[in-house]
């Protein structure tokens, strides 16, 4: 099926009136900016357009709630503010809108309240204004350092030891091909000093530009994501102790266990002994 004739069948589904589909699809194919590949097959879409095509979809009759899951992932950046266009008109009609995503500009842009979750948990919720002044800690100052004549940027170590001892608690977020990111805390920071030591000291480091402003949403998310746990291999541990041990007698192999249930309803671990390769339970 071609994208406009998905688009048709969706429309006749949710109960659009037969004289308004060709105008529906025709307004869903211009909002996503898909009208030049509507008589296209969706199999021959890029994953761009077919992310286009999922969102027109969900936004065909007009639904009074929206879940949408990383709606512009793959999209090109023009495509992608027509989208957002479109769904800030969504949200100011007064309908709902939840979307699951993890470009921090995204939900910056559209979401007027905003959750984080870490390791499967909730651990922050507010509007993204609320969620900076909360978490963000003080000011991220941007700096790119100068190139030589073979294209290297200059040693990152003087400015880094330099802001260290001005600004005690200062931390490097970036440091990429003399591009960083230095965190500075703002208990009892002095933006006049910070500007000042920086323009005495910019040519001395190398600094070719920088800048100071609030801390992102994104850098709020980054100190979350912080505490994560990797997750554990399952195929590689267990929680039995027979598991991790080998039998005397029986170095270096490894005992399998079997379970069972006694009279009690408790489960019980019966180790078996591994020998020339098969288990003798």
């Amino acid at each position: 099926m071609t994208g406009r004739e998905t688009l048709t069948l969706y429309a006749r589904l949710r109960g659009v009136k037969e004289k308004e589909i060709r105008r529906v699809v025709n307004d869903l194919l211009d909002a996503v900016t898909l009208k030049e590949y509507a008589n296209k097959l969706c199999g021959t879409y890029s994953g761009g357009n077919k992310r286009k095509l999922s969102t027109a979809i969900a936004l065909v009759g007009d639904p009074q709630f929206l879940m949408l899951d990383e709606p512009t992932t793959g999209v090109d950046p023009a495509a992608r503010r027509q989208i957002w266009n479109v769904l800030s008109k969504i949200r100011a009609s007064g309908r709902t809108l939840v979307l699951t995503s993890h470009s921090m500009e995204e939900c910056d842009a559209l979401c007027t309240k905003i959750v984080i979750m870490v390791n499967g948990k909730f651990v922050c919720f507010g509007s993204p204004q609320h969620l900076k002044n909360k978490f963000a800690q003080g000011y991220t100052l941007s700096v790119r350092l100068a190139r030589d004549n073979d294209g290297n940027a200059m040693d990152s170590g003087p400015i880094r030891n330099f802001l260290f001892g001005e600004f005690p608690g200062t931390e490097v977020f970036e440091d990429q091909q003399g591009y960083l990111d230095f965190q500075i805390p703002s208990p009892n920071l002095s933006l006049a000093k910070l500007f000042r030591e920086m323009e005495r000291k910019k040519s001395e480091f190398g600094v070719e530009d920088y800048s100071v402003h609030q801390t992102s949403l994104e850098q709020v998310f980054l100190s979350f994501t912080r505490k994560q746990v990797p997750p554990i291999d399952k195929k590689s541990s267990c929680s039995c102790c027979f598991c991790c041990r080998s039998k005397p007698g029986f170095a270096g192999r490894i005992i399998t266990p079997t379970t069972g249930v006694n009279n009690t309803g408790q489960i019980i671990f019966a180790p078996s002994t591994q020998v020339g390769g098969a288990a003798n339970v």
